[in-house]
Formats: C-alpha cells, structure tokens, sequence
C-alpha cells in the first residue's frame, strides 16, 4: 500500500502546505495511507486532518518513516548533509545550476533516494501540473512596492509577515502607498504571459498601476534593453534557464536610470543562467531587500518562499493543482512521476560517487 508522509515544513515563515485535508481524504478513499506530521506553523488545522483519517505523527519526526513512505513537503531540508534513502516529493531547487542543489543531490546519491521535485512535474506537453506562481507573482510585486514607498521615505523595506488574506494584504499595501504622497510607481513586468507575470500584473492592477507587459516577444533580441531602466520597479518573473538574456547587468547601476527596486520573483541568484547578476544572494522576511547601488539607489528584493505571505489562498489553490496527480502515487513509473524520475536519474548522473 502507497504510504504518503506529510512533514512539516521546517523552514522559517513557511506555513504552507500542499495537501489539504480534504484531498488528504481523498488519497484515503483511493486507498493510500496517509501520515501527516504536526506542526507548530502549517496554516490548515492538525484535527482536521485526524478527522479525515490521517495518522499524525511528531514534527519532524520524518528521518524515522518508513523507509518505503514517500516524503512530501514544500521547501528544502535542513542542508545537514545527511543521507537521503527516502523517496520525496518537494522543491529541490537542485536542476538548474544551483550550487546548493548540488549538495542534495550528493545527499541523495548517498541515501539512495528519489527526488520528485514539484518543479518538473509536467504532463506529456512539458507544462508543469501545479505551481504556486500566481501567488509568488502577486506577493513579490506587493513586497517591491513596498520596497518602493519605503524608499521614498528614505528607507528600506522593513521586515514582512504573513497575511490572513489578499484582502489584508492589499489594505496594508495601499496604505503603505498612499502615506508617501507619490503618484503611482510605474513598473515593467517581463513573463507577463505566465502564471507569475499575471499575479505579478494583477497586484499592480489593483493598486493603480498599468504595467507594462513582456513576454519572450519582447526580449528574444537578447539585449540590452533600456527600457527596464526607464520604469520605477522592474518585475522579473522568468525562470533562469540557459538562454535567458541578462535583463539588468551590473553596468546599469552606475546608468542615467529610472529603475529604483528590482523584484526577482524567480529569485535564482546562485543560478549559471541568472538574468539579473546584480545580487548575490536571496533576500528574507527580516530583510526584504539588498541594497545594490546607493545614489541614486537600487533595491532587489528576492525572498524564495515569496507564496507564503499569503499561505491560505496559496496553499488552497496548489493543493487543488496537485491532487490529480497524487492520486496517481500507486503508479510511480509512469505519467508526471515517471517523467519527474527520468529527470533526478539524468542529474544524478553528474554527480561523483
């Protein structure tokens, strides 16, 4: 019998998950065992899911699992260095370039386990089954205003928390803009097209903004492209991968430029492929921004797990993305899972014994 294993999330200001329990339910009805792990921070109820007959185990508790159950969760391990010989199902961040990914490769090399990163799960046309880049894309935009009515003020963007909602986070935010006494920032957002460009738009929208909206149209000459720096707030929502032109290269800081804030939303700055190698490292929730340049100024605000701020309107629509295809775990060879094997199997590769 599948046995799927819902640990908490252990990194800071993470209180999403992506199974509610009501699919909980669901992956019982179809047969699968499901343990959920208590947590101190995960925005759905413990009981609710004890009431859809989930076992529930100790926070953290998921080294000791089974050694057949398969690990859910959203964002990275503790990076301990430890062995790996479970199957999980979580964002590895590790396919791209990224330095850290490959030293949870090295751990998976080491256990013996299987990476299903939530990143690659695709269906045969290559489009990814769920992902949580609407939301990533609405709050990115919301903390780069943010960003931008606190430099107005002559300051830096101040720590973020979570919201109970849009609602709250969308009252706080204007707010925010109206103390400054500024017309509305303008913004340019490339990856328009996609699921983090509209909620990326969409948060502009609702804050009076018109943003200006690329896509790959806009960007296939490769650069440069002056444009980005004639707008207030530029929103970067592509995934770095190879060929992704450099949008805003380190020469631009020193430029007759308009452009005071950057919002990396794809946030991959150890990345080979970065197209915005202006910062060095992602920002946090204490610390939104990077100050890069200082007269006249440039922020980047690049926080990874950028969903969070809003975790229940975040987690509800992942979850409903994604429980098609864990209904399919009794089948790991095949469709997504199998598709998410052949990619861990083809970087696993290119690691040393």
């Amino acid at each position: 019998m599948t046995h799927l294993w819902l640990r908490a999330e252990q990194r800071a200001n993470e209180d999403r998950t992506g199974l509610t329990p009501d699919g909980a339910a669901a992956l019982i009805a179809r047969g699968l065992t499901v343990t959920v792990e208590d947590s101190r921070t995960r925005i759905l109820p413990i009981d609710a899911y004890r009431a859809a007959g989930c076992a529930i185990a100790a926070e953290n508790s998921w080294p000791d699992a089974p050694r057949d159950a398969i690990i859910f969760g959203l964002k990275e391990l503790p990076d301990d260095g430890t062995p790996l010989p479970h199957r999980h199902i979580m964002f590895g961040h590790a396919f791209k370039g990224q330095h850290a990914g490959r030293r949870l490769l090295e751990r998976f090399r080491a256990g013996g386990g299987t990476l299903y990163d939530l990143e690659y799960l695709v269906d045969p046309e290559g489009r990814r089954v769920a992902a949580f880049g609407y939301w990533a894309g609405y709050a990115g935009a919301a903390v780069s205003l943010m960003a931008w009515a606190a430099q107005r003020q002559g300051g830096l963007c101040p720590p973020v928390s979570a919201f109970a909602d849009k609602d709250a986070l969308l009252a706080d935010l204007g707010a925010r803009l109206d103390t400054t006494g500024a017309a509305r920032p303008s913004a340019i957002v490339i990856g328009a097209l996609g699921r983090v460009g509209t909620g990326a738009a969409d948060l502009c929208t609702a804050m009076g903004i018109t943003p200006t909206r690329w896509d790959m149209a806009e960007t296939a000459h490769g650069g440069p492209f002056p444009e980005i720096l004639a707008h207030d707030i530029f929103l970067n929502c592509i995934f770095a991968r190879p060929g992704t032109p450099v949008f805003v290269p380190r020469d631009a800081l020193t430029q007759d430029r308009r452009l005071t804030v950057i919002g990396d939303v794809a946030c991959d700055p150890d990345s080979d492929y970065n197209p915005v190698p202006v910062y060095a490292s992602a920002t946090t929730w204490d610390a939104p921004v990077t100050r890069v340049h200082d007269t006249p100024p440039l922020d980047v605000m690049a926080i990874d797990n950028l969903p969070s701020l809003l975790p229940l309107e975040s987690s509800l629509d992942y979850a409903a993305q994604l429980l098609p295809s864990l209904l399919t775990l009794d089948a790991l060879d095949a469709g997504v899972w199998g598709r998410a094997k052949a990619t861990f199997d083809q970087h696993i590769k290119e690691v040393r014994a």
